[in-house]
């Protein structure tokens, strides 16, 4: 750290107005980059932590050496530009955000971090995470960690308003005339009343995984949801509550152009027969 006794045998060592001006330049620089040294420190310190990673798993992801990682943390040398940039792509901050803010948590209340995620969900053209098919495996484990919802990549909207949105990958034909591959914009939903008949849902469950449909609810099975494809040739099936883990109500449908699914009348007959038999199917479970 630097020394103020310091500062005071220069200042007085200095000749003129000049180089006292000069020399008091030279140490507000001094000054300056060791708070952004020590600030910097923390934050690194802050972020391994958070993440669970030890001094050697987080070298070896900056490609640094062990020992690097502990001199930044206890202030003894100032990170590199090439580390910095790194640092800024993994946990997607700012350079100003790591050198010169403090985004530790603090006691009894909200850190930096939580700060700029409650920022993001009240702005207007907030980021929306996306979820691929690749991803999807991934999701279900860390759907409820937030740094691994933060690692996803993110897109904005402008006719959507304030709220908790998120997009998914959908694949198969269980949903046409929606094809296979199309991206599903989902508003979470909190409480499963606020659930409404034969509305289209992205559910992500404990079985099924994350599955794009329309849900019916049975005043005969409360603790089950009906799920239904809007492709008659897929039947209905049932999901227990209890295996629910996040609901999205579908508010978007995003496809590719010339993608939509061509009927020929043949098709187009099963699908009436196959429609019929789930209505009477629906009549049964529904009374």
């Amino acid at each position: 750290m630097f020394d103020a006794s310091i500062t005071k045998a220069i200042i007085a060592n200095g000749k003129m107005g000049r180089e006292k001006f000069f020399i008091t330049k030279i140490i507000s620089i001094l000054r300056l980059n060791t708070l952004v040294m020590s600030q910097a420190g923390k934050n690194l310190r802050y972020l391994r932590k958070l993440r669970g990673w030890t001094q050697e798993e987080f070298a070896q992801k900056l490609k640094i050496k062990r020992s690097l990682i502990g001199a930044y943390e206890e202030e003894r040398a100032e990170p590199r530009l090439e580390v910095l940039e790194q640092l800024s792509s993994i946990f997607k901050l700012s350079l100003d955000d790591l050198l010169l803010k403090d985004i530790t948590a603090k006691p009894g209340g909200s850190s930096y971090l939580d700060k700029r995620r409650e920022m993001k969900l009240k702005g207007a053209n907030q980021e929306i995470q996306f979820v691929p098919v690749k991803a999807a495996a991934g999701y279900l484990a860390g759907y409820a960690d937030p740094e691994f919802v933060d690692e996803l990549n993110t897109f904005t909207l402008p006719m959507l308003g304030p709220g908790n949105y998120r997009a998914f990958e959908i694949i198969g034909d269980s949903m046409l005339p929606t094809p296979s591959g199309s991206v599903i914009v989902g508003e979470r939903l909190e409480n499963m009343d606020e659930v409404k008949q034969n509305n289209t849902y992205i559910i992500i469950s404990k079985k099924e995984g994350i599955v794009y449909k329309r849900i019916m609810k049975s005043n005969r099975a409360k603790n089950k949801l009906t799920l239904i494809s809007d492709n008659p040739v897929f039947d209905p099936y049932q999901v227990n509550l209890q295996d629910i883990m996040e609901v999205w109500k579908a508010r978007l449908v995003i496809t590719k152009a010339n993608t939509q699914q061509r009927w020929d009348v043949d098709q187009l007959a099963g699908m009436v027969n196959s429609l019929q038999g789930q209505v009477s199917y629906l009549k049964r479970k529904m009374n």
